[in-house]
C-alpha cells in the first residue's frame, strides 16, 4: 500500500496554471529509469526556494491514481 502526500494535486494544479510553471520531465524520466532498482531512492537537495515541493507535487501528480492527466 502506497500513500499520497498529495491524491487530490491541487496544489500542484495551481503551480501548473501559474507562471512560473518549469517543465521538469527529466526527473520523470530518471524516476522511470531507477524505479524498480536498489537505487530507487532520489535525494534532491538544493538550497532554500528553489521548486523541492514542486518537484514533489509534479511526481506526486504524475504517479498517482487520482489525478486525470488526459489534458
Amino acid at each position: 500500500m502506497a500513500i499520497y502526500l498529495n491524491p487530490a494535486n491541487n496544489e500542484y494544479i495551481e503551480t501548473k496554471n501559474g507562471q512560473i510553471f518549469v517543465d521538469k520531465s527529466l526527473l520523470i524520466n530518471y524516476t522511470n529509469k531507477i524505479m524498480k532498482t536498489p537505487q530507487k531512492y532520489i535525494c534532491i537537495s538544493r538550497p532554500r526556494r528553489f521548486g523541492k515541493s514542486t518537484d514533489a507535487n509534479m511526481l506526486v501528480a504524475y504517479y498517482s491514481k487520482g489525478c486525470d492527466s488526459l489534458e
